[in-house]
């Protein structure tokens, strides 16, 4: 069988031509921006959830020193720690594209906190994951490393999270994604396929955010929330709960 097109021609161990730096640099010139300092600790937040509850109850507020054209990134104080956010960040390219801008920013160490759907069922949601590893069902990962069917976590990240919120009174366990960029493309026997090779969920960020972390040696880590079974029931769609995502947060920041 022949490789699909989309796979051809990606040079995923050549540089690029167009840079995040070259991209901020003009970004700051345009917007005026002389401020270059964003927090060392970021959250994507497809759902937005998170980011307006740290809004609300932590007096967030817009960081001068985010030239991105496209996002807002708001920062916040958790224990004496600044954090950033940014909310919305749906899907794997823009998750990436964005991923790309926080680290050429400063950015130290990335979490990525989706809302998932679930595949089996280790227990009722909602619950969180720690994705290991996510089925690369999308199309940027491929422009970071070679095809292969899982991006992993990074196995020193793992080794350090291993045991770390055993006492914090969350749903959580280790486990693994399915990351497609067609979210209303999950038909039953895809679905049946993922469930029968071990598959705890989908979402639509994590393959990509891990390709882009390995690929650029940088610091991700991604959870998905599970809060639903794809809305395949009534009232089976749940929202990010706030104040777990904190409970989680606290031990980064400790």
């Amino acid at each position: 069988m022949k490789d699909a097109p989309i796979l051809n021609h990606k040079y995923a161990y050549k540089p690029s031509v167009f840079q995040p730096e070259n991209l901020l640099r003009e970004a700051r010139r345009q917007k005026g921006i002389t401020e270059l300092v964003i927090p060392e600790i970021c959250i994507l937040d497809p759902d937005g959830d998170i980011e307006e509850y740290v809004i609300q109850k932590y007096n967030a507020k817009l960081n001068k020193a985010w030239a991105c054209y496209h996002t807002k990134l708001f920062e916040f104080t958790h224990n004496d720690i600044k954090v950033g956010i940014i909310g919305r960040a749906v899907g794997a390219s823009f998750a990436v594209l964005l991923a790309e801008q926080l680290f050429a920013s400063g950015c130290k160490l990335l979490l990525s906190m989706t809302s998932s759907g679930q595949l089996t069922q280790p227990m009722e949601p909602p619950y969180f994951i720690l994705i290991e590893k996510a089925v690369r069902d999308e199309g940027t990962s491929y422009h970071y490393l070679p095809a292969s069917q899982f991006s992993f976590l990074n196995n020193g990240l793992k080794k350090k999270l291993n045991g770390a919120f055993d006492n914090l009174g969350l749903k959580i366990f280790t486990g693994s994604t399915w990351t497609t960029d067609a979210s209303y493309r999950e038909a039953e026997e895809a679905i049946n396929h993922y469930k029968s090779i071990g598959i705890h969920a989908v979402e639509m960020e994590a393959s990509a955010l891990y390709a882009f972390a390995e690929a650029q040696n940088k610091s991700v880590i991604c959870f998905a929330h599970v809060t639903n079974q794809m809305a395949s029931i009534d009232g089976d769609f749940e929202r990010v709960s706030t104040t777990e995502v904190l409970t989680l947060l606290k031990y980064y920041v400790e």
